[in-house]
């Protein structure tokens, strides 16, 4: 009777694990990704309007910057309790405390209304998004990846990946829409609807996630006793290697995005005097071709080798970052729509598809949610969260020419070219535990 259905059941897991992934990075990211772009273009008018326009975006970014140093501690949280209690039920704690916070920015007063305390309550919910988005990554990487068939995994541990392009879309096309309103209206008003819209998103991705089984091998490792007492510890211990690899690694990946999404978007629309309609149509471009770009990589990834897709994505980001600045520097739309859909359809894809099975493949199962969500997040907060404002800093210290903003995208590249080629090609694993005075102790294989 157990070989007639076990094999049907993990059929409809594994899909269903992988769709409830990209759904709810969609959601995530979706949410993650507005507050970018109205950071870009609108925040700085609203709750910084005393001061100039570049100070006033350099603050606009810091409050944006703001969530991704929690993005650590969202990861030390939820990783723990991840390893220690499942998967699940940290995604489904993430999914509402990133979805609440969006919507209550949205209702958030302007300075004109209560000064000083509108930047308050602004980086309030901003921290409170920085925790959840890094718990979320972590557990919606796992849940694909360890519910994905052999041979499928850089495929399935692409989907929470993919989340990132229509979390992109979506974002880019809400702002789209609210920026052609006269700009009193978009000021007051407009730019409100993509974040209280975001209630609509949560209750579908909730509906989704609540349907979808606990991570099998989790399910194993609670079996066998194996569970991790302060998981942070021993990662910390037995596995930094691994942690400032993924770390080197995923630093440039993070920070070139982050320059292309959101620095770019004030570059062009501030120092450029681009059209910020045609930026925006240019990212959604870019996104709407990673959406099928990223599982063909994760897939290339199954067939040749995650590491190696991921190094041949970092050379393109390395050969491409001036190619980049110099398209968008023509002010034409062609140019600076093929910058867009390069950047973020090709480079971006092929460093960003394979990582999920990359990273997972650096921790055991029993520290894997602790272990890449603390790598992953720490980068995220360096790279994502400085990217931003520090190429904005750049940028006026070389009078509006990006080519120092250039090479710093070319050493992070460097840097992880190095780190990726440290990683292990597979899994390490740990002894099975000794129990010995109630205190489980664990040691660790070699890779």
């Amino acid at each position: 009777m157990t070989t007639h259905t076990v094999p049907p059941k993990k059929s409809r897991q594994h899909v269903t694990a992988g769709i409830a992934s990209l759904m709810g990075t969609t959601i995530e990211w979706y949410d993650f990704f507005i507050y970018g772009a109205a950071a870009a273009l609108v925040f700085n008018k609203i709750f910084f309007p005393d001061i100039d326009p570049l100070t006033g975006t350099l603050a606009a970014f810091g409050t944006y910057a703001v969530g991704f140093f929690a993005r650590p501690l969202g990861g030390i949280i939820f990783g723990h309790y991840g390893d220690r209690i499942g998967r699940k039920s940290m995604l489904l704690i993430t999914l509402f405390m990133m979805g609440i916070p969006t919507i209550l920015i949205g209702l958030i007063p302007s300075y004109e209304s209560i000064g000083y305390w509108a930047a308050v309550l602004l980086v309030a919910m901003r921290f409170l998004q920085g925790i959840a988005v890094g718990g979320e990554w972590g557990g919606a990487v796992l849940m694909a990846v360890e519910h994905a068939p052999e041979g499928k995994k850089g495929l399935f541990g692409s989907l929470p990946q993919t989340g990132v392009a229509p979390g992109l879309i979506l974002s880019s096309l809400a702002m789209s829409a609210v920026s052609q309103l006269p700009e009193d209206q978009m000021l007051s008003w407009g730019w409100r609807i993509p974040f209280l819209a975001s209630v609509v998103l949560l209750g579908v991705g909730w509906f989704i996630r609540v349907k979808v089984a606990e991570s099998p091998d989790f399910e194993a490792m609670k079996e066998k006793g194996a569970k991790v007492e302060i998981p942070l510890f021993e990662v910390c211990r037995n596995y930094p290697r691994e942690v400032f690899t993924v770390i080197g690694a995923r630093l440039a990946e993070v920070t070139w995005f982050f320059t292309v999404v959101t620095f770019a978007l004030a570059y062009a629309t501030e120092t450029l005097a681009v059209d910020r309609q045609v930026m925006l149509h240019a990212t959604t471009w870019g996104a709407t071709l990673a959406l099928f770009t990223m599982p063909i990589f994760g897939m290339l990834g199954d067939r040749l080798g995650h590491r190696r897709i991921f190094v041949i994505g970092m050379l393109s980001l390395i050969v491409f970052a001036p190619v980049f600045f110099y398209l968008l520097g023509t002010g034409q739309t062609g140019a600076i729509t093929l910058a867009m859909v390069v950047a973020i359809g090709l480079v971006y894809s092929c460093l960003y598809g394979p990582q999920g099975s990359l990273f997972s493949n650096q921790f055991p199962a029993e520290v894997r949610y602790t272990g890449i969500s603390l790598a992953v997040q720490v980068s995220a907060a360096l790279g994502g969260g400085l990217a931003p404002v520090v190429a904005t800093w750049l940028l006026r210290q070389n009078d509006g020419n990006p080519s120092y903003v250039v090479w710093y995208l070319v050493g992070l590249g460097v840097l992880a070219v190095g780190s990726a080629c440290a990683m292990h090609r597979i899994a390490p694993t740990r002894v099975e535990p000794i129990k010995a005075q109630g205190v489980v102790k664990t040691g660790r294989a070699n890779a």
